[in-house]
């Protein structure tokens, strides 16, 4: 019998009373129940248009269909795609009839069939799950093949994965005597998945989600959800659930969206690999900090609108792709072409300056593949390499290019939690690390069968890449290359914008970046001095020698002017690749130089630096210790390098502009300026013409294939088609030129306009008693406050309010109004590159400490 006369979803914070109605129908054991379901179509002003299609929305256990009241607001909006949403409360849960029965899967399943048979659903559907209700809504899907348009999902499971232990929450609650005691007795169980929000709910969201569990009698389906969830065979509804997780291929053509929390103690890695195998074609976005209650911690109705809109695009015609205009030549095609080259290929100077030759190498990298390949690597696994530039690194990454496995490299400088976070975003099937690596490998739980690499890998289990290369030493065919657009690398951005995030390239687009490297200069005739990360493995492609300095090329400041300069003359150098930060370690320690080393840095001619704005004044000091190179400072990214490229003299040649000139698009290469709106907004439209402020797009043959687990952030960043959205801002000058002027994420609207921050942090920087400066936006967009906050020459010893006269000078300076001025002793940067300014962690703390939070750490 319903409970509807004494219980009430009325006044619940976040829900339109008018979704509320309640169904009744006879259920497939002939009982007559009656169901409470949430629906947009009850809401007497949905408006005339009628709805393309209905999105289903299961809850799972503890919740109810309040979990989706987001959902239901989003499309409920005169805006929104015309979709009607239904959301139902299974039966003993929600406010819908307490019958009193046991519901397995299946019947849970015919129940909703049920619901939806009433409710006459019989246009497209959408199903949308979460937690069980995930493999009830996929029930119902495949049973519903006909009218289903697509299948949406998020943290829920069809399947236990052998070998891993099922949700600790849910074995704990299956203890025996524990069971009743934490579902139904208490509201123990439903308060603790509450608790998994990220952030904290609001009160009235937490008393929204108690409501229809007020009391014992009300709770006893929340303690049957848990005992139904089969985690053996024995179990009545585990056929059902192998019925629902076997039968997955039939939904191959149905499009599919995976939204998912990694912080979820309930489903996790494996329960997302799992889907992901059996629903391979399925869109996936990984909303990094949110965790089991999904629709609460991450904006998912937001996401799904955003689906529904491209789901009701009719795709255009299909025109066949162009013939790529250049052959294309595989990134370890050099290499191939020196097998029998004896001369030094690579050096290692942190190593007793150990020298391996082309011939060695391309030996070891045709082991190493072959070795692979036979220990059960396979074309597509993705290979993670947690190892240290040099020999060993460059051997696995070219080993793992050549039989198609796709490598991932992650920085170590991203920290423990951000190499974690990567790490398991990109799931790879293998982990090949050094001795610490691994260590930390297994007490993090990091995915990946373990191989070791380096001294002492041996004690860290079966596998090293020394057993891996003499398992391959009499392989005499390698297997059959991959294809120009198979995935070749997920590289991760530097973590300075965010989270860092995950980077699709294909072989082909590797191959370009490689090409354009070539248009900066280098000459293969002399050695590579790779000081930078991103190239600490192109010198093999580009077939020139490379050497690695004695440094820690994950941390560039490490980088002396001794040690460069011993590198160049182990290769001849002529080309030097370095950070800005590098560089000013190489000026500020040149004293220590003695004639060998000058001698050497002599014959270098070409300097790239890159990975963050270098100051011309640094680029002219590091003439005094490379008197013939020329400096260059190739503009790009993660997902596009190069971009564009400009010299010194061509800098010291241009005008003092608004933001950093990074020159001329290379060769291949268009940039295009999408201009800002008066709300700061980027057009949907980008031009070329001169003077425009707006975002920078990018389109090139190296562009990224796509961000990796992050369908929102690829399908914004790439919706203009071909082009590639930067998150810069800039303008093009009359002559073609390209100015940086900040990130989208870093201009302020104040009430005088649209600034963006370089420019004004250029001029301030032009003071001689300012080392560095930041400006950020404080208050609310429109009526944003201009803070500057500098690193002072002498240094500050402490955070504090400028003097005076200093905060005159930078006002002045500044020329646009500063409200107020602060100094620290060191401004926040990147890891990875130790030169870009972290502003927004610099506007959270100017807001704490002009609010009166004193002046607390940075």
């Amino acid at each position: 019998m319903s409970n509807r006369d004494t219980v009430s979803p009325l006044g619940l914070s976040g829900l339109d009373n008018a979704w509320s109605r309640w169904v009744t129908a006879t259920d497939s054991q002939g009982v007559q129940r009656t169901w409470h379901v949430l629906d947009t179509a009850a809401e007497a002003s949905a408006g005339p248009v009628r709805p393309v299609g209905t999105l289903l929305c299961v809850h799972g256990n503890p919740t109810w269909s309040y979990l989706w009241r987001h959902l239901l607001a989003r499309f409920a909006q005169v805006d929104a795609p015309p979709w009607r949403v239904v959301a139902v409360d299974h039966l003993d849960m929600g406010f819908s009839e307490r019958t009193g029965t046991v519901r397995g899967l299946a019947q849970r399943i015919d129940d909703l069939t049920t619901v939806t048979d009433a409710l006459d659903l019989t246009g497209p559907v959408v199903t949308v799950g979460h937690d069980w209700g995930g493999s009830i809504s996929l029930g119902w899907a495949l049973r519903h093949r006909d009218q289903l348009r697509g299948v949406v999902l998020t943290n829920t499971a069809v399947h236990q994965p052998s070998g891993s232990p099922a949700p600790t929450l849910i074995r704990l609650a299956r203890l025996p005597g524990v069971l009743p005691a934490v579902t139904v007795r208490t509201p123990t169980f439903l308060q603790a998945t509450l608790a998994l929000a990220n952030p904290w709910l609001p009160e009235p969201v937490r008393e929204g989600y108690l409501a229809p569990y007020r009391g014992a009698d009300r709770r006893a389906a929340i303690g049957g959800f848990v005992a139904d969830i089969p985690l053996g065979s024995e179990h009545s509804s585990w056929q059902a659930l192998q019925d629902v997780a076997q039968s997955l291929h039939i939904l191959a053509e149905i499009p599919t969206l995976l939204l998912w929390g990694p912080r979820d103690p309930v489903f996790g890695d494996v329960h997302l690999r799992d889907l992901r195998n059996r629903l391979p074609h399925a869109r996936l976005h990984r909303f990094e900090g949110a965790g089991h209650l999904l629709p609460e911690d991450a904006d998912v109705a937001g996401a799904v609108a955003q689906w529904l809109v491209d789901l009701d695009r009719r795709p255009a015609d299909p025109t066949p792709a162009p013939a790529p205009a250049v052959p294309w030549r595989p990134l370890w095609a050099a290499l191939a072409e020196r097998a029998e080259d004896r001369s030094v290929a690579l050096v290692e100077l942190a190593n007793n300056g150990r020298q391996v030759s082309w011939s060695l190498l391309w030996q070891r990298i045709r082991e190493i593949g072959a070795g692979l390949s036979a220990s059960g690597v396979r074309r597509g696994d993705r290979v993670a390499l947690l190892v240290p530039p040099g020999a060993d690194l460059t051997a696995a990454v070219y080993a793992c290019l050549r039989i198609g496995a796709v490598i991932v490299v992650v920085d170590p400088g991203l920290g423990l939690a951000g190499m974690s976070r990567a790490l398991r975003s990109a799931d790879p099937s293998h982990l090949v690390a050094v001795g610490r690596g691994l260590a930390v490998a297994r007490a993090l739980g990091w995915p990946g069968r373990r191989i070791g690499a380096g001294p002492g890998a041996a004690a860290w289990g079966a596998w090293t890449l020394g057993r891996i290369a003499r398992l391959g030493a009499d392989v005499r065919e390698l297997p059959a290359p991959p294809e120009p657009d198979d995935d070749a690398a997920v590289l991760f951005t530097s973590g300075s914008t965010g989270p860092a995030k995950g980077v699709v390239y294909t072989h082909r687009q590797l191959a370009a970046m490689r090409d354009a490297l070539f248009e900066l200069g280098v000459n293969t005739d002399a050695g590579i001095v790779a000081a930078f990360a991103p190239f600490a493995l192109f010198g093999p492609a580009l077939g020139a020698p490379s050497a690695i300095p004695d440094m820690r090329v994950t941390a560039p400041g490490t980088l002396t002017a001794t040690a460069l300069a011993e590198a160049t003359a182990a290769v001849d150098g002529s080309a030097v690749f370095a950070s800005p930060a590098a560089l000013r370690n190489v000026v500020d320690t040149a004293d220590v130089l003695d004639d060998r080393h000058r001698t050497a840095l002599q014959g270098v001619t070409l300097l790239l630096s890159a990975g963050a704005p270098v100051p011309a004044a640094l680029l002219t000091q590091t003439r005094v210790v490379m008197p013939k190179a020329q400096p260059h400072t190739p503009y790009g990214m993660t997902e596009v390098l190069p971009v564009t490229d400009i010299t010194l003299d061509e800098i010291v040649d241009a005008e003092p502009g608004d933001g950093v000139c990074v020159g001329r698009p290379l060769s291949g290469v268009q940039v295009a300026i999408a201009a800002l709106d008066t709300t700061g907004a980027p057009s949907e439209q980008p031009g070329c013409a001169p003077g425009r402020t707006g975002e920078i797009l990018v389109r090139a043959a190296h562009v990224k294939d796509r961000y990796d687990g992050l369908w929102l952030t690829e399908r914004d960043s790439s919706r203009n088609p071909g082009w590639h959205r930067t998150g810069d801002v800039g303008h093009l000058d009359s002559d073609g030129r390209l100015w940086v002027q900040g990130r989208l994420a870093h201009i302020l609207v104040t009430s005088d306009g649209v600034l963006t921050p370089v420019g004004i942090e250029q001029r301030i920087e032009s003071l001689p008693q300012i080392a560095r400066a930041a400006v950020v936006g404080v208050g609310p967009p429109g009526v944003a406050k201009v803070v500057v906050i500098a690193e002072t020459l002498p240094g500050s010893r402490r955070a504090r309010m400028a003097s005076r006269d200093l905060a005159a000078a930078i006002r002045t300076a500044a020329a646009t109004p500063v409200a107020a001025v602060l100094v620290v002793p060191a401004l926040p940067t990147d890891i990875r590159h130790n030169s870009k300014i972290d502003r927004t962690r610099l506007r959270h703390w100017a807001e704490r400490v002009l609010a009166g939070g004193g002046f607390s750490r940075l």
